[in-house]
């Protein structure tokens, strides 16, 4: 294989030049607009919790599954800490962490069911997301709002013009680059998504690991909504509506693959942040919001087949080294 070929096949280098380039073009276009520190800030903190989410279902598509019942965990989440500390007067670290169990339950309903039952994960996890967005109106209703402040700064507070939730995405996707990069732990996932038979007979517990995938899926997933009711204030059911597919879209964009075993936590951050990128552009140019969801489906559909097409050039050079060999 070509040395241009396999810079071709790294995602992460392609979607780095890709993201540079979208940049300089905007920055030409719209010079006081895009290129400022105030818009850049904005886009970091419309895209953090997508990023939040997106380390969790970039480890999940590794090992070869996926959850479509993030969204409805995101809007959970806010709206039990929130019913939580407004009904019912729970000083604020219990009500979070009372939030995050719940959510690390239903992951692990959503892990049991599909590792242990052999449940496909579309039909688990489609069938989750309408449970637990039909918990979510249940604990917020319209909306609840009059957090208590402390909570509001939790999302609200800012460092260095940055408000906290694009921190708390900077410290979680460092965290988790290092362990899936380093741990061994993490690494399995990788044999996992590429053989799962493999795995097994190499004495690897893939059940346990696929469950523990799942829960930490939902734990930030709730984490991630926990950020967002504090960031707005204020905790609504119909928030993470249509998060599962931007999430997606993101992770497969930075190098994850349908069929497992492919994936690094960079790719997906700057998978959410060419997201939010062509997001904030198609804002400054006035695309209509209608538009911007066709938009957003035809990217994920060329994601999709990009994947498709790399993995079946692989899978043609796998056959000619064998070959070769023979």
């Amino acid at each position: 294989m070509s040395l241009n070929l396999k810079i071709f096949q790294d995602r992460v280098i392609t979607l780095s030049l890709t993201i540079a380039v979208l940049i300089i073009v905007s920055s030409l276009i719209w010079p006081q607009q895009f290129f400022s520190l105030e818009n850049l800030s904005l886009v970091l903190l419309n895209l953090s919790i997508d990023a939040i989410v997106a380390v969790g279902m970039m480890i999940l598509l590794i090992s070869g599954s996926f959850d479509l019942s993030v969204g409805s965990v995101v809007a959970f989440a806010g709206g039990f800490a929130a019913y939580l500390m407004y009904y019912w007067g729970v000083y604020m670290p219990v009500a979070i962490l009372a939030s995050l169990g719940v959510c690390m339950i239903f992951g692990f309903v959503n892990g049991w069911l599909v590792a242990r039952l052999g449940i496909n994960p579309l039909i688990q996890t489609l069938a989750m997301m309408g449970i637990i967005r039909g918990l979510a109106l249940m604990v917020s209703g319209s909306g609840i709002q009059n957090l208590p402040e402390g909570f509001n700064q939790l999302g609200q507070a800012k460092i260095l013009s940055f408000q906290m939730p694009v921190w708390y995405m900077i410290f979680i996707v460092g965290i988790f680059s290092f362990l899936v990069a380093r741990t061994i732990f993490f690494r399995r996932y990788y044999y996992i998504g590429g053989n799962e038979k493999a795995a097994v007979l190499s004495g690897i517990r893939v059940e346990r690991m696929k469950i523990f995938s799942f829960v930490l899926m939902s734990f930030l997933a709730g984490l991630a909504g926990i950020i967002l009711a504090a960031r707005l204030g204020a905790a609504m059911s119909t928030t993470g509506q249509g998060m599962e597919l931007r999430v997606i879209t993101a992770v497969i964009l930075g190098g994850a693959s349908l069929q497992g075993g492919q994936g690094k936590i960079i790719g997906a951050l700057l998978g959410t942040l060419f997201m939010g990128i062509i997001g904030n552009i198609m804002i400054l140019a006035r695309v209509s919001g209608y538009w911007q969801q066709i938009i957003f489906g035809i990217i994920l559909i060329v994601a999709v087949a990009i994947d498709i097409l790399l993995q079946r050039r692989a899978d043609r050079d796998a056959i000619v080294v064998l070959k070769t060999k023979a």
